[in-house]
C-alpha cells in the first residue's frame, strides 16, 4: 500500500517539495475545469444518465457539493472570460473568488473585474464586490426558531404534510425593538423543509458579509439565554437606546469587552498607577505590558527569512527575546509579542523540540 507519511523529508525538501505540488495542483485545476467546459458545453452528462453538470459532479465524479458548484461557475465563467483558466493556473486567480465574481463578469466590464481581483484574497474580493455593487442594509430581526423534532414530532408532521410544491410558511420575523422580542415559537419539521436545490446552487456566504461599503450584514442563532439578555439589556439602557437598536446594543456591548480585555491582557489604561515590585522573575509589570503592546502593534512580532511577519493578532503572549533560564529580563527591551505558535517555535529552536513537546504534555497545551 502507497503510503502518505513524509516524516522522513528533511525540512527544506519538505518545504520545496510542497510549493511543488501547489504549482502542480494549480495546473491540474484549469485543466480540470477546461474539461467541465466541455463536458458542460457539450450536455455529455445526459448520457452518462445525470441531468445536470452538477449532479454529474457530485454523483459520479464524487466532489463535495461546495466543490462542484464553484467548479462549474468557475468552467462557465472561462467559457465567456478564456483568461480565467490561464490565471489559476499560475495562481493569480482562484476558483473561490472566480465562483464569487461570476454573477457580476459581465461582456463590458468582466475582463477589468478579473484583473482588479487578481491576487486578492477571499475577504478582499468580498470588499471589491461590495463596492462595486453595493446593497442595502438589511433591517435588523430576531426569528423564532424550531427547537430539534422528537421522533413523535416528526411522525406527526408527516401525516399533516403540506401539498406538494406549495411554498413553505415563512417565519414572522420579530422587529429590533423591547416589544418584538418574543419567546421562541414552534415551526414543524415539514414546514422548515427548504425547497429543490437548483442544478447548481448559490455559493455559501460568509457569517459576516460586506453589503457595500463599511456595511455588512451579520446572521446568528441566538439561545433563549442570550436572549433575555438582549431584551434586558433593551430595558437598561431604554434611555438613551429607547429604540432598543441591536446593532447599537452590541456595538456597546463589544465597546465595553474590548475594553476590558485590553486592561487584562494589555494593561491598557488612559490612568497608570505605579508599578508594584514582584520576587516572580515572570511577572510582566503594567507598564511593561503597555509600552511591549503598542511597540509591536498589539500583533505577532516573527519574521520569516524572507521578511514575512505574521499577522496573528490572536493567542499573543509576552515571550522574552533571552530566555529567563539564560539570564534574560523581564524589561521593555528583552520583551515581544508572539502568537502561541512561534512562541512555542522559539521555545522548541532554543531548547529542542522533544523537551517542549514533553513540558507540552505536562502542561495540557
Amino acid at each position: 500500500m502507497f503510503s502518505y507519511s513524509r516524516s522522513h523529508l528533511a525540512d527544506h525538501v519538505l518545504l520545496h517539495t510542497l510549493a511543488a505540488v501547489v504549482n502542480q495542483d494549480r495546473v491540474t485545476t484549469a485543466e480540470l475545469l477546461a474539461l467541465i467546459v466541455e463536458v458542460d458545453k457539450r450536455k455529455l452528462f445526459r448520457g452518462e444518465g445525470y441531468s445536470s453538470m452538477y449532479r454529474y459532479c457530485v454523483e459520479k465524479l464524487r466532489m463535495s457539493e461546495d466543490v462542484a458548484c464553484k467548479r462549474i461557475l468557475t468552467a462557465r465563467a472561462a467559457r465567456r472570460f478564456p483568461a480565467i483558466l490561464p490565471a489559476i493556473a499560475d495562481g493569480r486567480l482562484t476558483v473561490s473568488t472566480v465562483a464569487m465574481l461570476s454573477a457580476h463578469l459581465k461582456t463590458d466590464h468582466g475582463e477589468a473585474l478579473l484583473n482588479i481581483a487578481e491576487g486578492k484574497t477571499r475577504a478582499q474580493v468580498e470588499l471589491l464586490i461590495a463596492a462595486r455593487f453595493p446593497k442595502p442594509d438589511v433591517p435588523t430581526t430576531v426569528l423564532a426558531l424550531a427547537a430539534p423534532a422528537s421522533p413523535a414530532d416528526a411522525e406527526h408532521a408527516q401525516s399533516d404534510a403540506p401539498i406538494p410544491n406549495s411554498p413553505p410558511e415563512a417565519p414572522a420575523q420579530v422587529v429590533a425593538n423591547l416589544e418584538g422580542l418574543s419567546a421562541p415559537g414552534r415551526i414543524t419539521p415539514a414546514a422548515c423543509t427548504p425547497p429543490p436545490a437548483p442544478p447548481v446552487p448559490p455559493a455559501p456566504q460568509r457569517r459576516v458579509a460586506p453589503l457595500s461599503p463599511g456595511r455588512y450584514e451579520l446572521r446568528l442563532t441566538i439561545s433563549q439565554e442570550m436572549h433575555d439578555k438582549l431584551r434586558r439589556a433593551q430595558e437598561l439602557l431604554a434611555h438613551s437606546v429607547p429604540s432598543g437598536d441591536i446593532p447599537q446594543l452590541l456595538e456597546r456591548a463589544l465597546d465595553e469587552l474590548i475594553a476590558k480585555q485590553e486592561r487584562l491582557k494589555f494593561a491598557a489604561t488612559e490612568k497608570p498607577r505605579a508599578a508594584r515590585a514582584s520576587s516572580n522573575p515572570r511577572y510582566v509589570p503594567s507598564h511593561v505590558k503597555r509600552a511591549v503592546r503598542n511597540r509591536d502593534e498589539g500583533r505577532c512580532t516573527y519574521v520569516s527569512d524572507d521578511g514575512h511577519r505574521c499577522d496573528e493578532r490572536r493567542f499573543l503572549e509576552y515571550d522574552h527575546e533571552l530566555p529567563l533560564a539564560r539570564g534574560g529580563q523581564t524589561s521593555i527591551a528583552n520583551l515581544r509579542l508572539r502568537c502561541r505558535a512561534h512562541n512555542q517555535l522559539e521555545a522548541e529552536c532554543v531548547f529542542g523540540a522533544g523537551f517542549m513537546e514533553e513540558k507540552r504534555q505536562g502542561t495540557g497545551r
